[in-house]
This record gives structure tokens, C-alpha cells and sequence, in this order.
């Protein structure tokens, strides 16, 4: 039996002078480098070819799962794939085999993004500012006018608050250059968070809602132990960060997508996804069993009928809210490229605040006499 020496090398920055971008391919994709430059060859001969294939195993230095991979190799002035295949890869490495020896890679290739619509982009800009003046609107609103003894503006304006900032958030990222992969990632995951938070409060406010029926009664006035404002606070924040915290444990990669948003593959949008859907179901929950003792209570005489109509249209308002904060993101999840439907989530997504504004505001009959009388009083000043 004889034996034979083979010699491998491998070189760090060979790929920027052996670039990429000398695979010629029909299509029109991006290719990009995933594993340093190697080269195997055996001294004292010229003969290249083999009678086995011989396969390597190459570590990736980046990753991205929606690519297609090819084993190369250098000809001359180009990459080929002649005599190369994959035989196995994951999202660590790749084995390719080849039938002769010479200078290797592993290259992907990507399908290029798509062109940018500056319409859209104009859209989405004025869509996010007027979203943005309407949640400033309603914050104004639940904070300055005086409301009737019974209603808790606790959740609401901390619903206004989370939303506000993560729309502030949009207006960053629409100026922001993705190629700050850290600043990106640190965006998505406080998107996360408060978009998360946004809807922890919905639940609370359905829950606050359900134990004042059920109560007949001011809840801060039997609850005030359990359900203070601080403690409000502190649930209706700290379970978003638990959902955000582990998230980024389990997988620190999953933040920073092309869009500075919650990266979709291996299925790490359901770290946000899921919990939305958990408190859509449990809201939708309390809707039934608060119309159903809504209406119960009404056949009694001895309740006060007013208060009870009254928590009966608040019912509706909480669950108009529920439709409208969580069915764009619904929406959101089945647009696969549609553009049309792209534009619905964009337009639903972003006027948050104004329908928020619209229920719980301009719809209020004693928040419309409010601004009324705000107004005269501006007129008289001018007057005077």
C-alpha cells in the first residue's frame, strides 16, 4: 500500500481579494462568502483529479437560512461548481464533496431585497406622525379632563404610553441605516417589549373592567390592596420584560431583523406572536363573561340600571380595542409579499392612537362637552 502526503491551507482574508462576486450564476442573486478560503493539493504532482471524492467540512462564518449554498471552487479567473456538491449542512456548517483538489469555498446566494417604493415610504411616514399626534391627543385627554368617579384611566394611558413610544421607535428606524446590526437589534427587542407591554394592559383593562361588574362597584374603593396603581404598573411591565428577557436568552440572534423588527426564522416570532394570541383569547374570555353578567344583573331590579348600561358599552370599547390592536398584527402575519395587504397593516398598525382616540374620546359624550367648554374658554381669552 502507498501512501500520500496532502497539504491544506486556509486563508483569512483571501475572500477579499477571491470575492464572491466572481460566481457567475444566471440569476440575479447576491453572493456572499460563508467560510474562509482553503486549499488542498499533493506535493510533487500535478494530477488534481481523483478516483474518490473527497469532501470538506467548512464552519460558517455567518448564516441565513432563506440562501442557497454552493460548494466552489477557483478556476483560473472565476468560481465553478464543476465536480462540486453539498452533502450536508446545518446553520454551523456545511460538508462539501469534490471530485480533484484546488482552492475552496462555500458561497450563498441571496435573492436581492426588494426596490424601495417611495410612495409607501411616504406613507407609512405620514400614517406613523398622525398615529402619533392622536396618541398624544388621548394621553392629554385621560390625563387633563375629569372623568366620572368610576372610570380607571390607569390602563388606558399606559396603553397610549407604550404604543407611543414604539411608534416614536418606527420614526427612528425609518431614518436609520440597518447597517448597524447592534443598534437594530436593541430596537427590535424594545419593540418588543412594547408592543408586549401595550397589550398586557389591554388584558388588565379587561380585567379591571370584568371585576367591576362583577363588583357593582368602584374598584378602588374594595380593591385598593390588590389592585393599586403600582401594582398595576409593575405587572403590566414586568411580565413584557419576562416574555423579552428569556426570549433573548433562549436565542440573543433572534432580535435585529432587515427591518429592525423580531427576526421570522426558526420561529422566534412566536415569542411575540404567541403571547399575543394568549391574551386575545383570555380578552375575548371576559368579553362573553362580562356581557353575560352585563345582561344578568339588568333582569334584577335592585342594581342600578345606569351603571350597569354603562359597563355594558364599556364592554364593547374594550373589545373594540382588542380587535383593533390585535387584529393588524394578525394581519400582519399572513401579508407574504401581498402588497396591498402590506399597505391595510400598515394603515390599521399605525392609527392605533386615533382609534383609541375615537372610542374612548371623541365618543365620550362628557369628554366632548369637556373640549367644548376648553374651547369657549380659548375664545374668550382671545376675545379679551
Amino acid at each position: 500500500m502507498r501512501s500520500a502526503a496532502v497539504a491544506f491551507m486556509s486563508y483569512n482574508t483571501m475572500e477579499n481579494l477571491l470575492k464572491p462576486d466572481f460566481f457567475k450564476t444566471s440569476n440575479d442573486t447576491i453572493k456572499t462568502m460563508m467560510s474562509t478560503v482553503i486549499s488542498a493539493a499533493l506535493p510533487k504532482t500535478t494530477n488534481t483529479t481523483l478516483t474518490k471524492p473527497v469532501n470538506f467540512t467548512f464552519r460558517h462564518i455567518r448564516f441565513d437560512p432563506s440562501g442557497s449554498l454552493s460548494c466552489v471552487y477557483w478556476n483560473i479567473s472565476e468560481w465553478i461548481v464543476d465536480g462540486c456538491s453539498v452533502l450536508k449542512t446545518n446553520s454551523s456548517y456545511t460538508v462539501c464533496s469534490c471530485v480533484h483538489l484546488s482552492t475552496f469555498a462555500l458561497i450563498m446566494q441571496t435573492s436581492p431585497p426588494p426596490e424601495s417604493d417611495p410612495l409607501l415610504e411616504l406613507l407609512n411616514l405620514v400614517c406613523v406622525i398622525v398615529g402619533l399626534v392622536f396618541f398624544s391627543l388621548a394621553l392629554l385627554t385621560f390625563a387633563l379632563c375629569q372623568w366620572s368617579p368610576g372610570v380607571n384611566n390607569v390602563a388606558r394611558i399606559n396603553i397610549c404610553i407604550s404604543l407611543l413610544l414604539a411608534h416614536l421607535l418606527f420614526l427612528i428606524i425609518i431614518t436609520l441605516s440597518h447597517d448597524l446590526q447592534v443598534l437594530c437589534a436593541v430596537i427590535a427587542g424594545l419593540l418588543h417589549f412594547l408592543f408586549l407591554s401595550g397589550f398586557v394592559w389591554m388584558f388588565i383593562e379587561a380585567v379591571l373592567l370584568y371585576i367591576c361588574v362583577k363588583n357593582l362597584s368602584q374598584i378602588r374603593s374594595k380593591n385598593r390592596k390588590v389592585l393599586s396603581s403600582g401594582f398595576l404598573c409593575v405587572f403590566g411591565y414586568v411580565v413584557a420584560l419576562v416574555v423579552v428577557a428569556v426570549s433573548a436568552v433562549v436565542d440573543p440572534k433572534g432580535y435585529g431583523s432587515e427591518l429592525c423588527w423580531i427576526k421570522t426564522d426558526k420561529g422566534f416570532i412566536w415569542s411575540f406572536l404567541g403571547p399575543v394570541f394568549v391574551i386575545l383569547a383570555l380578552n375575548m374570555i371576559l368579553f362573553i363573561k362580562i356581557v353575560t353578567t352585563v345582561n344578568s344583573a339588568l333582569k334584577n331590579l335592585n342594581v342600578e340600571v345606569s351603571k350597569m348600561k354603562q359597563n355594558k358599552i364599556m364592554a364593547f370599547k374594550t373589545l373594540a380595542q382588542c380587535v383593533v390592536l390585535g387584529c393588524p398584527w394578525i394581519l400582519g402575519f399572513f401579508t407574504n409579499g401581498s402588497k396591498e395587504l402590506e399597505i391595510l397593516f400598515l394603515i390599521l398598525n399605525s392609527q392605533q392612537g386615533t382609534f383609541i382616540f375615537l372610542i374612548y374620546c371623541f365618543l365620550n359624550n362628557e369628554v366632548r362637552q369637556q373640549y367644548r367648554k376648553f374651547f369657549r374658554c380659548l375664545c374668550c381669552d382671545k376675545q379679551h
